[in-house]
């Protein structure tokens, strides 16, 4: 059976030699895992980068996961042309890959996710963004911080508050994972 939504790319891998699990966050259904054919060919890669807005037409098929037919990119967004933006995309991708892991019809969370990377593209200060989001997620997710972090100003500071923050989410997310990209990000801005 084929359906269509719009969905929020968190992350792409390796399936096998022919296919890629494209791990997204869909408008229709939460979290959703897709097998995606002939990437590179009938699909751009670039279009499955962490926190592009895409809609998905898929074979949904009970005995394995859905299998995209056609796929067409939403945004124009293109992070990769700045390292900071990049690396806070990957960061927030990463992030939502870990907490968001059930295929749940949520349309506020996708809302939320949605306006902010249509934020990110369009801020042109995007040093705090990473940690504006994650109060907004935290609260999103029923564990709003009572203490909020004030917004730092140096290096240091935004490492210590996005540690901080880190330190919240495992004490509140089960299926929490210090994000791999979290080293990057806290090298990114000085």
């Amino acid at each position: 059976m084929l359906s269509t939504t719009d969905a929020i790319v968190l992350s792409l891998q390796p399936h096998s030699d022919k296919a890629h699990m494209l791990h997204a966050y869909t408008r229709a259904g939460g979290r959703v895992n897709y097998m995606v054919y002939g990437l590179g060919r009938k699909h751009p890669i670039g279009m499955y980068s962490p926190l592009s807005l895409v809609q998905i037409t898929a074979n949904h098929d009970s005995a394995k996961p859905p299998t995209i037919k056609e796929a067409t990119l939403l945004s124009t967004f293109n992070f990769q042309l700045s390292p900071y933006k990049n690396a806070i995309a990957l960061f927030i991708g990463e992030v939502l890959f870990h907490v968001l892991r059930h295929p749940m019809t949520d349309e506020r969370m996708y809302d939320f996710i949605e306006q902010a990377v249509q934020a990110l593209d369009q801020t042109d200060e995007p040093q705090n963004f990473h940690l504006q989001f994650l109060l907004g997620f935290a609260a999103k997710l029923g564990f709003e911080m009572e203490e909020e972090i004030p917004l730092p100003h140096t290096r240091k500071e935004r490492q210590e508050a996005l540690q901080t923050l880190c330190n919240y989410f495992a004490e509140h997310v089960e299926t929490w994972q210090n994000p791999r990209s979290l080293d990057v990000l806290m090298e990114v801005f000085d």
